[in-house]
């Protein structure tokens, strides 16, 4: 009878941490009806009224929102992903924002700072080819790693 009465308890603790995280189908599912939305859009745009792309932009901003709230829960429920060891910078290393367009020097996107699962802390693909994702400071940056250049940030990513 005891062990039985444990064995409930512990299911039920266990029951919303598993039903708040996402599962891999359902990130793709939900990244699938996002371009369905977009392209919704778009037609909405090309060929029909004020009313079509009025509920068109609606629809899409509802599902980007449910898509940010998914992520939250993710996150709050897979903390430990996110409590990485400290940043160990390059010699001479001051942190500053950056933003789309900012260029680094190659030793702040070198191999030793890459992310080599993006997936495991559901980052997008980066693009074929010379994109990668860098940890700079508690910040992740998708780099092109031919020049350097910043394309997109994610501040305050770690804690």
């Amino acid at each position: 009878m005891r062990k039985s009465i444990i064995a409930a308890l512990a299911a039920t603790m266990l029951i919303p941490s598993i039903a708040g995280a996402q599962s891999h189908g359902e990130v793709r599912r939900d990244s699938r009806e996002l371009r369905q939305d977009r392209r919704d859009l778009r037609d909405a745009q090309r060929y029909g009224n004020r009313g079509d792309v009025r509920d068109a932009q609606q629809e899409l901003r509802e599902d980007r929102r449910e898509r940010r709230e998914d992520w939250r829960d993710y996150r709050r429920t897979h903390g430990d992903v996110y409590r990485r060891g400290g940043y160990n910078a390059p010699r001479g290393y001051r942190y500053r924002p950056v933003t789309p367009g900012y260029r680094f020097a190659p030793q702040y996107y070198s191999q030793r700072y890459w992310i080599n699962d993006p997936y495991t802390y559901r980052l997008s693909r980066p693009g074929f080819g010379y994109q990668r994702w860098v940890r700079y400071g508690n910040d992740v940056v998708l780099v092109d790693t031919r020049n350097g250049r910043v394309i997109q940030v994610y501040n305050r990513f770690f804690y």
